[in-house]
């Protein structure tokens, strides 16, 4: 049976304020759960998820386990770079969040969708595998990592395309991914993307050697995630 889920494309959006934002949704769902089993509703009565896509003003985010050791500049010359800063509740280590660059935050709820955790990230990752080879790259996984990666196997190449660092409570889902399409490439030197000192990043220019049409990329995901999730997008 399809997932239903309201999709909402945000546009440019501050990191902060779509963090407030996607948790308000999470909270609903989260608290209409818990009513639920308090009152023994339908297993018919239930609120839809939700796919959030954005883009963020230049940030970096730190994982609730990640070190900020990571975080390879200063305060002063975050400022210089108009980047921000955040500790997040999301897990997963340091990354960066920018323009040109799809993020999605989808809060889902798994119990309905009637996956794990490790299920959803594996689907995840493979929308994203599934969007690029449309390209002709081949996406994978790393062991003991999270998100889609080039050469992932081959020391010296391997790449990340896509970060991914999530939250869940009563398995209601947020936070998500980051798919690098135009992404400036320069404010990962910033960092130790993921906590990772010896693979680099890349993104869908870069590897395709021209800009992209981001509205079309955006799409390809949005139904890739559709496909592999199988979801029915609801108003």
């Amino acid at each position: 049976m399809s997932y239903c889920v309201v999709y909402r494309d945000i546009g440019l959006k501050d990191y902060k304020d779509t963090w407030k934002f996607q948790e308000k949704i999470f909270n609903i769902l989260v608290d209409f759960k818990i009513k639920s089993r308090e009152n023994d509703f339908s297993g018919e009565d239930y609120n839809p998820g939700t796919l959030i896509m954005v883009e963020h003003p230049h940030v970096y985010t730190l994982g609730k386990s990640g070190s900020e050791n990571n975080l390879l500049i200063d305060y002063i010359q975050l400022q210089a770079k108009n980047a921000g800063f955040y500790r997040t509740d999301r897990g997963g280590d340091i990354t960066y969040h920018g323009p040109g660059q799809i993020v999605g935050y989808p809060v889902f709820d798994l119990e309905r969708v009637k996956i794990n955790l490790r299920e959803y990230i594996h689907r995840i990752e493979e929308a994203i595998i599934l969007t690029i080879s449309g390209f002709g790259l081949s996406g994978s996984r790393v062991k003991g990592a999270t998100g889609v990666w080039l050469e992932a196997e081959t020391p010296g190449r391997a790449r990340k395309i896509c970060a991914i660092g999530v939250k869940a409570s009563r398995y209601v889902t947020m936070h998500g991914f980051a798919f690098n399409v135009n992404t400036d490439l320069t404010y990962f030197n910033y960092i130790n993307p993921c906590g990772f000192t010896d693979k680099g990043v890349t993104s869908l220019q870069k590897e395709l050697g021209v800009r992209q049409d981001f509205e079309e990329i955006k799409l390809k995901v949005r139904n890739n995630l559709q496909k592999v999730f199988d979801l029915n997008w609801v108003n």
